[in-house]
């Protein structure tokens, strides 16, 4: 396989969000979101990763000072996903193998499915290969046209779409991979949108498509996985999926927890088999349990701190046997 990099797009400001931390920086489960998309990069093999920031850039990059594999590159003027990715050109220079592109308000992007977009453009050498998703509800998102033999074609603009176009279901969640020399060849062709002057990424299908190289769906995401933030309302919604997750993953490991409603556990945490988490409880980010633990009710373990085997915190001690 060859070499493949990342592009995070970090740059924007979510007016919605009534807020002057950059979005990105907003925490779901005790990391910010941007955390979570550059883990997912991170844990998919990613050689290289790259951020592209705007708004509130500096703040953004102390924040993420200690990750030493990260290159920032600033989008200083606003006009567009295809052309916040081209400002990173000159970082890939003479790179010529795999880019994933994400945006970092989406901190629900699996493992799974960047590694299955990289694997299945590697395979199909392809120019392009993104994820699509089926929903019953489609509008906001840009449409997957296909051809009469149901090959990818182009990737209409929800404010573009036909009549026709709006009946279809198939959507675009904004994850891709592509082939880097093909990319910003394409890129430069992009022309900007008649209504806000933007330069759309989802323009290079079209492009790709018509001159003759391979595009394709590699993979198909369930709704939740694209989710994207760009309310208070979102925030919330996004974290408690997170939470979901972050307790099936701990639970499927041999961990009781007695009420996954009233306990919150945040990002990073370790906990050991046979330890039980009663109501009531919060878990900070990073922290360590040991096996056969009793943890709560009514109980805070904070932030990276490590909880040695067999301990009882709180009032767990008193409280009865329950079978795990």
């Amino acid at each position: 396989m060859s070499e493949t990099a990342a592009i995070v797009l970090a740059a924007g400001k979510s007016t919605r969000m009534k807020s002057e931390v950059p979005k990105v920086l907003h925490e779901i489960c005790g990391r910010p979101m941007l955390s979570h998309v550059l883990h997912a990069c991170r844990l998919a093999g990613v050689d290289r990763l790259i951020v592209v920031v705007g708004y509130g850039k500096d703040e953004l990059i102390r924040r993420f000072d200690a990750d030493d594999d990260l290159a920032w590159v600033e989008q200083a003027e606003q006009k567009g996903t295809g052309h916040a990715v081209l400002c990173c050109r000159k970082t890939l220079k003479g790179f010529s193998g795999s880019v994933l592109i994400v945006a970092g308000d989406m901190p629900l992007v699996r493992r799974v499915t960047l590694a299955g977009l990289i694997e299945s453009r590697e395979h199909t050498g392809d120019a392009l290969t993104l994820a699509t998703m089926v929903l019953d509800e489609p509008s906001g998102y840009g449409r997957i046209v296909r051809d009469a033999e149901g090959r990818l074609e182009a990737i209409v603009e929800d404010c573009d779409c036909t009549d026709e176009q709006r009946g279809i279901c198939e959507v675009n969640p904004s994850y891709y991979c592509f082939d880097a020399d093909r990319l910003f060849e394409a890129l430069m062709r992009v022309e900007p949108a008649a209504e806000k002057g933007e330069y759309y990424l989802t323009d290079v299908v079209r492009i790709l498509h018509e001159g003759g190289h391979g595009v394709s769906v590699g993979v198909t995401v369930p709704p939740e996985d694209a989710m994207g933030i760009n309310s208070r309302l979102d925030l919330a919604t996004v974290g408690r999926v997170m939470q979901d997750r972050i307790q099936l993953g701990l639970m499927s490991e041999g961990v009781t927890i007695v009420d996954p409603d009233n306990i919150w556990i945040e990002a990073d945490v370790s906990i050991g088999r046979d330890t039980i988490i009663f109501p009531f409880t919060m878990i900070g980010a990073g922290a360590s349990i040991g096996r056969g633990c009793r943890i709560g009710p009514f109980t805070r373990v904070g932030a990276g701190e490590i909880v040695e085997d067999g301990s009882a915190v709180g009032s767990a001690a008193s409280c009865g046997a329950v079978g795990s």
